[in-house]
């Protein structure tokens, strides 16, 4: 487990500003990570935070949401229905680049004496800026000030300033601005792009070892510079154009260059001491599937028309205009918690920059901040990320829920090669095609369809919107309900018990087993669901249940049979133990004995074979806690309570989605000071890199779980079946808690503290809510208070394996914990086998 028991960062590095990531010192060690945390991003299209003279990176990032190469992936053993083709986002052609030089001298940071730094992102402007001054090595100091932001407005614009000063001397300038394909294309500074590949780690991206990016279009317009090109396998193509624009008093001259993979514009000025030099630097991408890079040239063009005549002031200010709404929606604040409130904007606003302009795409596990997963869509999106869009941004939630929508053909198809009825979702895709070569901790998750069916129940819930269910959407709901009968089966003497075999679940730690407690838990809800859905449609839109019939041939018999399922489906108990088995054959295995476990053998996948973890009680994530979050309507009090003691001891907290569950349920069942213990782990994970994988990109579900651990677990909301209420569980030594939440086109204020919880209508009519089950009406007229007695149950220290060992199995087995050994470690394994 990874705990930030204490503010995990070096202040006189990144000092406190609550509405800012500042860092007033450049970091040489940890540049991957600084990369990540200053990337700027809008959904569509993300820059990682490389400064802007290039060169020295840990990894030069530009990335378009969904803009892929596609390549076969070849098993070692081949079988029907393995996924066939992968899919891997590509590094867009980097447009960052603003080389400078003073007297021929190169600024590079890396190396160059700087007398002042410091860097900034602004959560309210929506910009990251930097300021250094510069001293050359014959002792000229230079001031350079940057800013640049991609645009919440305008999805294809990014805008980036560039201003030079001499602060004590004259000198010779030269400012050489580029479009570089680093994808395919060498630099002055790089042998080439492809990286040596380091230590095996499946949360990277694939390498390619072949041209990715072929040329289609290249020219130069004066200072506007473009370059068009289709990837090799997808078919996919994209332009990227520059303009540039120069203000100065200087004398200066101009040249420039254009090639397949490089675009360059340099300037040549004479600098005077303290006349600037700034140059704005606007910048577009346009990516599609099926149009020609020429036509997306044309786009590019009309972007960069648009934004010169707007003017780059006003650019600036509707960002921030923009940003202002963002925040009158999202904003959570924590009273008199300075490092806590700085780290929840940051992860407020990563949630901005991974969702708020992907306008009918997905939302990518790191968002666009790297490359990390492949830039592949994964579950992570509907249980973490959906619910904070369908509360603050409900037209944003309704685009991803769209996207997967489209997706509809596709899992249709997969389903028929799996040999099932309806639609199976992939588990990791980006075109819609299943891309995870490991089947068992992959397709095997079948729950993702409930997942899915679990995010579209919540939206509409949320905001009302019957009419998207009207308009196709009901149409996941019934496919998936369709995989769901047809997955499982009836088995007992009075076929009256619904079971679900051959899966896997949340927990990557343990796959392809019978009765996933999350999975039929999950399932349970999508049959149930899609059956209501179905009846209410008949009542409410005859036309558009007409429509539903015709299209997908549902009677009612049909529908009665979910109904039938979800009623009867089979949920594991475990009599002796009073805990919900993960699965049906969960509690024969060994306990592994985590609290023993060196950390240099963590996380256990980098350590251990599949083979040699799944034999054993140990879990990547939560699992069965994540079932009592989710459908926490369906346990009772004392069922969460042993659950929860009895699983927290073996969750490894490997994946960075499991520590805001356990947050969230650990406040509920009343450990208090453990949910605090894991909602810091979740917010500093990113900030701190308290996985050691934050250069790879933003951890998107996990800043989205900030939300809901704050909103849900401190907060106490929860909204089961459309039914909205509050048990809040404010921290200790937490003065108060303040967020926002959308009911139905009603924005509600919530203010948590140590006595009450007031409600107050920000924007809207009224919002009927319950309170530890009492109903409150709020209305726009006044705020609603509710006292509170106390912040729930207190239970003080955490679960431990000594609480889960010494209990005994249903068949009087001791439950004993141990650690598998090895008699060697790899390396000196290797060299022990003899060669012949």
């Amino acid at each position: 487990m990874r705990f930030a028991d204490h503010d995990p960062l070096n202040r006189s590095r990144f000092p406190i500003d609550e509405w800012a990531l500042v860092e007033n010192e450049f970091g040489v060690d940890d540049m991957g990570r600084t990369e990540t945390l200053f990337a700027v991003g809008n959904g569509y299209l993300g820059l990682r935070g490389n400064v802007e003279e290039g060169r020295d990176g840990h990894m030069h990032g530009t990335f378009v949401n969904g803009f892929h190469e596609t390549w076969p992936i070849r098993h070692a053993e081949e079988a029907f229905g393995f996924a066939r083709v992968g899919q891997t986002i590509v590094n867009a052609p980097d447009a960052k680049i603003i080389r400078l030089y003073v007297d021929d001298e190169p600024l590079v940071l890396t190396e160059a004496e700087l007398l002042s730094y410091e860097r900034r992102l602004d959560f309210r402007l929506g910009a990251l800026s930097r300021s250094i001054v510069w001293r050359t090595p014959s002792g000229k100091r230079v001031l350079i000030t940057s800013r640049r932001m991609v645009s919440f407005t305008d999805r294809h614009l990014a805008v980036i300033d560039y201003e030079v000063e001499m602060l004590d001397s004259d000198a010779a300038v030269t400012i050489s601005s580029q479009i570089l394909n680093r994808q395919d294309g060498r630099d002055e500074y790089r042998a080439g792009v492809l990286e040596a590949p380091g230590a095996f780690d499946p949360r990277k991206a694939e390498q390619f070892n072949e041209r990715v990016l072929q040329p289609r279009v290249k020219r130069r317009n004066d200072s506007r510079y473009l370059l068009g090109y289709q990837t090799t396998n997808s078919g996919m193509a994209i332009a990227i154009a520059a303009q540039h624009m120069i203000t100065t008093d200087n004398e200066f001259t101009e040249s420039g260059s254009v090639e397949d993979d490089l675009a360059k514009h340099a300037y040549r000025v004479h600098a005077k001491q303290g006349q600037p030099i700034r140059l704005t630097k606007m910048v577009s991408y346009h990516t599609a599937r099926k149009v020609p890079a020429r036509e997306l040239a044309d786009r590019s063009d009309r972007t960069l028309d648009r934004a010169v005549e707007v003017g780059v002031g006003e650019l600036f200010a509707q960002q921030r205009a923009w940003l202002d709404d963002f925040w009158t929606r999202s904003d959570v604040e924590v009273s008199g918690q300075a490092a806590i409130q700085q780290a929840t904007r940051w992860n407020l606003f990563q949630l901005a920059q991974a969702t708020a302009r992907t306008d009918g795409g997905g939302v990518a596990a790191k968002g666009v901040s790297g490359s990390g997963y492949g830039g592949h869509y994964f579950w992570d999106s509907e249980v973490y990320v959906l619910p904070h869009l369908s509360y603050t941004a409900p037209i944003v939630a309704r685009n991803v829920l769209r996207f997967r929508q489209r997706m509809l053909g596709a899992a249709r198809a997969r389903a028929l090669e799996l040999n099932q009825h309806g639609a199976l979702f992939p588990w990791r895709t980006i075109n819609g095609q299943e891309s995870s070569a490991y089947y068992a901790a992959g397709t095997a998750q079948y729950h993702i369809d409930a997942d899915i069916s679990y995010a579209l129940c919540q939206y509409v819930a949320a905001t009302g919107d019957e009419d998207f269910l009207g308009r196709g959407a009901i149409d996941i709901l019934v496919e998936t309900a369709r995989m769901w009968e047809d997955l499982g089966f009836w088995r007992s003497n009075a076929d009256d018990v619904f079971h679900i075999h051959g899966v896997t679940g949340p927990d990557e730690y343990t796959t392809v087993v019978n009765d996933n407690l999350y999975t039929n838990v999950m399932a349970r809800a999508n049959l149930a669901a899609a059956a209501s859905a179905v009846d209410n449609l008949q009542v409410l839109d005859p036309i558009g249940y007409h429509r539903l019939v015709e299209r997908l041939g549902v009677t009612p018999a049909e529908v009665a049979s979910w109904r039938r399922a979800a009623a009867h489906m089979h949920i594991p108990f475990d009599e002796q133990l009073g805990i919900h088995p993960q699965d049906s054959a969960f509690l024969q295995k060994e306990l592994w004995d985590l609290e023993n476990t060196p950390e240099d053998r963590r996380p256990l996948l980098l350590h251990y074979h599949p083979l040699v973890i799944y034999r054993f009680q140990v879990l990547k994530q939560a699992d069965v806690v994540l079932a009592l979050y989710l459908q926490g309507d369906r346990f009772t009090t004392e069922e969460k309570r042993a659950n929860f003691e009895y699983y927290d001891p073996l969750t490894t907290g490997d994946s960075t989605l499991s520590a805001v569950v356990q947050s969230i349920v650990a406040a509920e069942v009343g450990y208090h000071e453990l949910a605090m213990r894991y909602f810091r782990s979740a917010l500093f994970v990113d900030l701190a890199d308290l996985h050691h994988n934050a250069a790879d990109g933003v951890h998107v579900a996990s800043t989205g779980g900030v939300w809901s651990s704050l909103v849900s677990g401190f907060g106490g909301f929860r909204d089961h079946n459309g039914v909205f209420s509050f048990d809040p569980r404010l921290p200790d030594g937490w003065d108060r808690l303040t967020f926002r939440i959308t009911l139905r086109g009603t924005r509600l204020r919530v203010v948590v503290d140590a006595v009450s919880i007031t409600f107050t209508v920000e924007a809207g009519a009224e919002a009927r809510v319950r309170v530890r089950g009492v109903e409150v009406v709020v209305t726009s007229a006044s705020p609603v208070s509710v006292p509170l007695d106390g912040q729930g149950p207190r239970l003080y220290g955490s679960p431990t394996m000594r609480d889960v060992t010494g209990s005994r199995r249903a068949d009087g087995t001791l439950l004993t914990a141990s650690i598998p050994t090895l008699s060697l470690d790899v390396d000196e394994a290797d060299s022990a086998i003899p060669i012949d």
